[in-house]
This record gives C-alpha cells, sequence and structure tokens, in this order.
C-alpha cells in the first residue's frame, strides 16, 4: 500500500492553483458547515452574480454554494477534466458579482473599487481559462516518491497500466 505524500500531491499543480484547492478545503470542510448549521438566519448573507440575498433567502442558497466549493476542492484534487471550463467560468461570475455588487450595494464602493475588485478576480480567471492542459482526462492518479528516496513524484496509472492484463 502506498503512503500519501502531501508534497507530492502540491507539485501537481502551480502554487495559485493550489491556493485556490485549499480555499476550497476551507469553505467546503470549514466555513459552510459554519454557515449552514451555526450561523443564524438573521446574520445571514449570500451574493449571487451580485445581487445580496439575506436571511432566508441566503440561507436556502447556501447549500449550493456548499455544493460548488464541494466540487472545486475534488475537482482540484483529481484535476478532473470538467473542471475546465466550469472553474474559470466561475471565477469570472465572481469578478462580474464584484463590479456589480458595488455599484448596487449601498457599501459598494462604486465604479473604481468594483472595477479594482472585477480586475483583482479576472488574474485567476485568466489563469484558470489558460490551465486547460492541466485538467486531464486520464484517470486520476496518486502521488507517491520515488524509492530512491528523491522529491520526485511518480503517478500509481504507470504500475496500474503495466500490471493490467490487455
Amino acid at each position: 500500500m502506498e503512503t500519501f505524500d502531501w508534497r507530492c500531491e502540491l507539485r501537481r499543480r502551480p502554487w495559485w492553483m493550489n491556493a485556490l484547492f485549499g480555499f476550497c478545503l476551507y469553505m467546503t470542510f470549514i466555513y459552510m458547515p459554519f454557515d449552514v448549521f451555526w450561523k443564524s438566519v438573521d446574520s445571514d448573507d449570500e451574493v449571487w452574480f451580485g445581487v445580496r440575498l439575506h436571511g432566508w433567502q441566503a440561507k436556502l442558497t447556501e447549500p449550493l454554494h456548499w455544493l460548488i466549493y464541494m466540487a472545486g476542492a475534488y475537482g482540484f484534487w483529481r484535476m478532473r477534466p470538467w473542471m475546465w471550463p466550469w472553474a474559470a467560468l466561475y471565477v469570472a461570475q465572481i469578478a462580474v458579482g464584484m463590479l456589480v455588487w458595488n455599484l448596487l450595494d449601498p457599501r459598494g464602493a462604486g465604479w473604481l473599487g468594483g472595477s479594482v475588485a472585477a480586475a483583482v478576480f479576472l488574474v485567476p480567471t485568466i489563469a484558470l481559462w489558460r490551465a486547460r492542459a492541466r485538467f486531464r482526462s486520464e484517470p486520476a492518479v496518486t502521488a507517491a516518491p520515488l524509492e530512491s528516496g528523491n522529491d520526485a513524484c511518480v503517478t500509481a496509472r504507470t504500475s496500474v497500466r503495466e500490471n493490467t492484463p490487455r
């Protein structure tokens, strides 16, 4: 049995994609359970496409946000091919939402603040859009260190292919 090596796992994707993966993990396992199960309805807010929902409207849409973060965590972990283009489109929606929220909400900062916030989210949008080759159609792999003790990683896919009868 192979042991799981986080160093090898993190080398499978660039640092910025690992940051998005970590964010999805945080939202899936820490924030969203708090939001769904402990946060009161009166203090609940969700934003969809830049439109703020409050109270029961927000509470009822939380499971959809939770599912999106779960899918993102799984998709980044396994580098699933369906993540392209969906991850990029979701982050693009956030960029547009940041502009819309800044224009519609009384607490927003107007065109300038909304444009700056949208530009910040366009950076990962473009990076995800350009990362198509990283989301492979091959089966998910388990990374493990080489027996020689160096930090290079090999995939279980190689040994599975070599040992599979044809």
